[in-house]
């Protein structure tokens, strides 16, 4: 007798998951359909080729991998963004250890300070931050820019790392230690590869942080194209007196890459890291 109002309810709940999944995907879509249309047009008035390609041309791509300014872009992007990355990793890491392993005083002091620093507004550090780095030589530097996305970044990323490092039984170490491991052994040998699936997704974090950041970018690095990231540069490209929009709609695929291939890298030390966490009863 329940079977009708039950098949009526699932039935709409697909229908409710198709609609938000058209919806999240749409802009995706659109912006791949608008980088195929010739001339510099972002839209059209066919129904049809609002959701099908009803033409198409590599010319926009094409034309942006040939601008050397575009290149340079991507270059600086790819610079900051694996830079940022990588040192989360490495600096989240030793810290979460440190706080979720050893005692010593002030370690509850400082977990909140980083929580309280998490909570701030970034904008509001936007002039210390600039104020540091041209203390430094640093201000219009990407090198400084990295600094800047790292500072933000790490205590996202120690606080992430500490919370898995705590989810790690203790008892493994201590059993590498009594088999002649040491302190460093055992966090090199035992813990750090129980935690791949966390540092995986600490770098992928940390890649996109540094990837598709556009504020802090704009302010810090107020430069030529030598050294702009590709979102200050697209945002460039997206206020000139006549827009592009094919160009800039394919410049914005081509941005989504990266992180696409990025994530499909992370992704099998993931799993493996899942796999290896397995410990028998």
């Amino acid at each position: 007798m329940n079977r009708e109002p039950r098949l009526i309810t699932k039935i709409l709940i697909y229908i409710v998951l198709i609609a938000m999944t058209i919806f999240a995907l749409y802009p995706i879509w659109f912006a791949i359909l608008a980088s195929g249309r010739t001339g510099d047009r972002l839209y059209t008035f066919k129904l049809a080729g609002m959701f099908l390609p009803t033409e198409w041309t590599w010319e926009n791509y094409r034309a942006l991998l040939q601008d050397t300014a575009y290149l340079t872009w991507i270059k600086n992007s790819l610079i900051v963004a694996t830079c940022t990355a990588i040192a989360s990793v490495f600096l989240g890491t030793s810290g979460a250890f440190a706080f979720s392993r050893f005692k010593f005083r002030g370690r509850e002091a400082g977990l909140i300070l980083l929580l309280a620093v998490q909570a701030f507004p970034g904008i509001l550090a936007l002039v210390p931050i600039a104020q540091v780095l041209s203390a430094l030589g640093l201000y219009r530097n990407l090198l400084g820019l990295i600094l800047a996305y790292m500072s933000g970044q790490l205590v996202f990323a120690t606080w992430m790392l500490k919370g898995y490092f705590d989810t790690i039984p203790i008892d493994l170490e201590e059993a590498g230690m009594i088999d002649g491991a040491g302190p460093i052994q055992s966090f090199v040998y035992i813990a750090l590869p129980l935690a791949r699936p966390m540092l995986a997704v600490t770098f992928l974090f940390g890649f996109m942080a540094g990837w598709g950041e556009f504020f802090l970018a704009n302010i810090l690095v107020p430069a030529p194209d030598a050294r702009k990231t590709v979102m200050v540069g697209m945002f460039q490209m997206a206020n000139e007196v006549n827009i592009p929009w094919g160009q800039f709609a394919a410049g914005a695929v081509i941005v989504v890459i990266p992180i696409l291939l990025v994530f499909l890298w992370v992704q099998r030390y993931m799993e493996a890291g899942l796999a290896l966490g397995g410990v028998k009863g």
